[in-house]
């Protein structure tokens, strides 16, 4: 095997065995920035060793062996004094050999746990939202500082710093590596569903950029979700963001043209959604209905959208029960942007004179200030209404709010049909 390729294997086993071992090495030293530095000194010694004595049987384990050869070198240094430290020297004199049974046993015992402890360590309430999702990609994802800020397009410097910051800041907060409490799960949960939510979001629709998505951020996203879900089987809210993921992951290839442009909902080719998607998606809604006697908001809005992965054509979605379940949405968890989007399926239901009367309740709503999206439904409905002089205007406001190139391309053709005195497409 040649030196190239036994660093793409490398790369591959990395991004693979990463996470369980930081995960496992976390749970020994009980310091997320330590477990990280020592599993990447492992791969460092990967590099060094593998292209001259090849690829060991099981790698992962080899990996977290040569890690722990390396916190015992700095326990010895005296670096880490206390009396834990010193067990858990006496404990990996032990495990002194490479690719041992006790090794590779090591690996696989309380990994489940020890996964759900990093999760829960890297989307910690004390470190910011935007140090939250950099920590979790790192850790988690096994990206490196560059991926992360390219799928950002944030400055490399920036991301480094955070992760830097985040992992001082964990360490100075004392922050346990361990799975909260009955009394706080809930609320770190949430924290947790909302960092993967994020990573999705921004994969599936960029905030700013030539791009209109960015797949392998949904991937990564995807990927957490379904292992988060495998962790806490009996959370319905974990179940819902997968179903909901799924479904909306269903339908990437349909929203861009061959030229990369934005494709709208109603104007996709619903043959173009990817059905295994849609049925994953379906499958976890049916566990968390069957976990939970209410839905909760993740499972509200992928309970929207089984509605539109169900209907083989736009015509026959059911417009009704998507307008219900959003009024549920909205009292469960209210917020501006679930208004806005429930304006737009009233609209449908009712008529856009109805959409826009909650569209209008919105203008003055300071969060939704610079919110590209609001004088863009705003536009559509005043195209619907035949009001094309304010649509035009909307769609102009809209564009110039957008960060996203394809984007603000998009919204500057509907302003010019409205222009023309032609409704835009829906």
């Amino acid at each position: 095997m040649t030196d190239s390729a036994i660093h793409r294997t490398i790369d591959a086993v990395w991004r693979m065995e990463s996470a369980k071992i930081i995960a496992g090495l976390a749970r020994l030293v009980r310091d997320v920035g330590l477990a990280e530095d020592l599993a990447q000194d492992a791969m460092v010694t990967a590099l060094e060793q593998w292209p001259e004595k090849g690829v060991p049987d099981n790698p992962g384990a080899w990996l977290m062996a040569a890690a722990k050869y390396r916190a015992i070198d700095r326990l010895r240094r005296g670096k880490l004094q206390e009396r834990k430290h010193e067990e858990l020297t006496r404990e990996l004199e032990a495990q002194r050999e490479f690719a041992t049974p006790d090794i590779v046993a090591a690996l696989d015992d309380d990994i489940g746990d020890d996964l759900l402890r990093l999760v829960f360590t890297a989307c910690h309430p004390v470190l910011s939202t935007e140090a939250r999702v950099a920590l979790t990609l790192r850790l988690l994802g096994g990206l490196t500082t560059d991926e992360i800020a390219r799928a950002f397009l944030v400055p490399e410097p920036t991301i480094a710093q955070r992760i830097v910051r985040a992992k001082r800041t964990l360490a100075e907060a004392r922050v346990p590596f361990e799975v909260p409490r009955a009394s706080e799960f809930d609320t770190r949960l949430s924290s947790v569903l909302e960092v993967v939510y994020l990573v999705f979001n921004e994969g599936y629709s960029a905030t700013a950029g030539a791009d209109w998505m960015r797949p392998a951020l949904c991937e990564e996203a995807l990927r957490l979700g379904r292992i988060l879900a495998e962790l806490v089987p009996k959370e319905p809210e974990a179940h819902g963001l997968v179903a909901l993921m799924e479904i909306q992951a269903s339908r990437m290839r349909a929203r861009t043209s061959p030229t990369g442009e934005p494709v709208p909902l109603f104007e996709q080719d619903r043959a173009r959604w990817d059905q295994l998607l849609i049925r994953r998606g379906l499958a976890a809604l049916a566990r968390a209905e069957a976990l939970g006697e209410t839905l909760g908001p993740y499972a509200l809005q992928a309970a929207i959208t089984a509605c539109h992965a169900r209907a083989r054509v736009k015509e026959e979605t059911d417009w009704a029960r998507i307008v219900a379940l959003y009024d549920a949405l909205a009292q469960l968890m209210p917020s501006p942007v679930v208004e806005l989007n429930r304006a737009v399926a009233v609209s449908i239901v009712f008529g856009p004179a109805a959409g826009l009367e909650i569209v209008d309740e919105l203008i003055s709503e300071p969060s939704l200030k610079a919110y590209h999206l609001l004088p863009s439904v705003r536009g559509d409905l005043l195209a619907k209404l035949g009001r094309n002089d304010e649509a035009r205007a909307e769609f102009e406001r809209a564009a110039a709010l957008t960060r996203n190139v394809r984007e603000r391309t998009l919204l500057l053709k509907r302003a010019a049909a409205c222009a023309q005195g032609s409704a835009p497409p829906e």
